[in-house]
This record gives C-alpha cells, sequence and structure tokens, in this order.
C-alpha cells in the first residue's frame, strides 16, 4: 500500500518571535526614557535660566518701618536710656537805646532802683574812670526800667538776641574807626594810658562760662574790644591772626552771675563827647540822633546822644 506523505514547509516568518517582541518593548523603554530625560534636562535648563535671571536683579529693600515692631517704639523699661550729651547755654536779649545826652542826669533815677553787689571788676576805680557804669537787676524790675529809660526821651535803636554756649564768646559792633586813631584810658593801674588802634570796630564781647556744682546760673563777663577788619567765613588761620590784633580794654571789664530773669544797665556815668577816649567813644554819638519831644508838637530835633544797653538773660541751659 502505497503511503503518500506530503510533507508542508512552514516558514518561520508566520510565526511569532518571542526574542524580536522582547527587544521591541525593551527599545520602546528606552526611547521613553530618553525622552523623560530630555524634558527633565530642559525643565532644570528653564529653571536655571529663569533663577540667574532673578539673581541679576537687585532685591528690593524692604522698607524701614516694617522692620520695626511695636515693641522697638516704646519707652525703655527696667534701665535708663543712654544720656544724651547737654548743650549748655545762655540766652540773651541786649536792647540799645539812645537818649539825649541833656538828659543823662535822668540815669539816675534809674540806677536807684538797681543794685551793684553781684558785680565784679578788675579794677573798681578804673572802671569808673573811663565813664563806665553798671548795675544788676531782676525780671521783677525790668518794665521800670523800661519806663524809666523812655521817660527819658529813650528810643530804641537795636535789639540783639544772642545764644552762647559755655565758653563762647559773643562780639556786638559798637561803632566803627575808620582810619588811625589813639584812644585813651585809665589802666587798671590807675595809670593814663593810650592805645594806637585803627582802622576797625569797637565791640562789645559777652561771655559765658559754667560754674562748678551750680545749676541755672553761670558766669558772665562783658568787656570792650577793638578789633580790626575780619572777614567773616574766609581762612580760619587768617581769621586768628586778625583776631590776635585785637587791643582788649580789660580796665572796663566786668563780671557776675546771672541767671532767667536777670538783666544789667550798662551806660556811661557822664556825657563825654571827645571820640579820642575810651568812655566817650563807647557810649557817646556826637553826630546826634533825631528825638521828638515829649510837651512840645514840633519836629524831631538833631541832639548829641548817649548809648544804653539793657543786657536780659531770657534762659539758661545749664
Amino acid at each position: 500500500m502505497d503511503r503518500t506523505f506530503h510533507i508542508t514547509v512552514v516558514s518561520n516568518s508566520s510565526l511569532p518571535r518571542p526574542e524580536a517582541k522582547h527587544l521591541s518593548s525593551v527599545f520602546g523603554l528606552l526611547s521613553s526614557v530618553l525622552c523623560f530625560r530630555s524634558c527633565v534636562l530642559c525643565l532644570v535648563s528653564l529653571v536655571f535660566l529663569t533663577f540667574c535671571l532673578i539673581g541679576c536683579t537687585t532685591p528690593e529693600e524692604e522698607p524701614i518701618w516694617e522692620k520695626i515692631k511695636i515693641g522697638d517704639l516704646a519707652p525703655r523699661r527696667g534701665g535708663k536710656p543712654p544720656a544724651a550729651r547737654l548743650i549748655k547755654t545762655i540766652n540773651f536779649d541786649l536792647h540799645i537805646f539812645e537818649i539825649p545826652a541833656e538828659n543823662i542826669d535822668k540815669l539816675d533815677d534809674t540806677r536807684k532802683n538797681l543794685y551793684t553787689r553781684p558785680l565784679r571788676f578788675n579794677s573798681l576805680h578804673a572802671f569808673g574812670a573811663n565813664s563806665f557804669s553798671v548795675h544788676f537787676g531782676q525780671i521783677r524790675m525790668l518794665d521800670e526800667i523800661y519806663n524809666l529809660l523812655l521817660a527819658a526821651n529813650g528810643k530804641i535803636i537795636a535789639k540783639v538776641s544772642l545764644m552762647l554756649a559755655d565758653g563762647q564768646d559773643e562780639s556786638i559792633a559798637i561803632t566803627g574807626l575808620d582810619g588811625p586813631r589813639t584812644i585813651f584810658f585809665t589802666s587798671t593801674y590807675g595809670s593814663r594810658e593810650g592805645a594806637n588802634i585803627g582802622p576797625g570796630i569797637l565791640i562789645l564781647r559777652l561771655k559765658a562760662q559754667t560754674i562748678p556744682g551750680s545749676r541755672g546760673v553761670c558766669n558772665v563777663t562783658a568787656y570792650p574790644v577793638f578789633s580790626p577788619p575780619i572777614i567773616r567765613g574766609t581762612i580760619p588761620q587768617l581769621e586768628a591772626r586778625a583776631k590776635r590784633g585785637e587791643f582788649p580794654f580789660s580796665a572796663a571789664a566786668f563780671a557776675l552771675k546771672m541767671g532767667t530773669g536777670d538783666f544789667v544797665l550798662l551806660g556811661p556815668k557822664e556825657y563825654i563827647s571827645d571820640q579820642t577816649a575810651l568812655g566817650g567813644l563807647f557810649f557817646s554819638n556826637p553826630k546826634g540822633s533825631l528825638f521828638f519831644s515829649k510837651t512840645e508838637r514840633k519836629p524831631p530835633e538833631l541832639k548829641p546822644a548817649v548809648r544804653i544797653f539793657l543786657l536780659v538773660c531770657t534762659r539758661t541751659n545749664y
């Protein structure tokens, strides 16, 4: 019996390949990983670039008040705050009057209500010999003194407000000298002397100094000084050199303790028209000023005058 066998050749391509499928999965996974990695790198690069751009910009500072807490504004407790340095000062108002020279005797009515006890001098004799007179008063007397000066047909020609620190001096111009001149005065030794000065100005110099252990009062010194012309605000060395050319008339100096409400009245003992005498140069105005009559209705008259200085202490910070 003939048996016929049919052999069918089956191609391998028609069968699934397990290993090919496995490789395809591996390659797909690898592609996904590489894609994910690329995305991550892009994201990281973007973040880094953003950070760099932000870092290049100067950060805006917080307003200072945002750093202050309410507790910082509260007063300190449990201890004293740091002591501030106290600037010691004294304040003055200087009233400058002129009265007719013919009424100088009326100053006696003003002076008799005042005192000389607190005043100190280098030489009382020399002070008076130079025709200087000074008296002390307190606030309760001020209005009366003011009215007596006005009653003597006086008028205010200037008012100067001053503030002196401890040890500081201040100068008030009195009159000018337009050329060289010899000024005669009585020295502290009682001798008659002459000072060759000018051009420049005659000034009243004031100086205040603390008194150790005392509060509310200070030592005040006043004296006339000749000063050569000084250009303020220039080179300090030049100003110092000009100041060395000053001539202080120490024989006409006085000093006293002063506190708030105290005042001194400085004026001439007598009228001296001579402008080569210290007292005449400091107090007298021989060229005259215009004065109105208090009793008659007539135009003002030009009369020789004398200057009176009323120095009032308005405040002390000592």
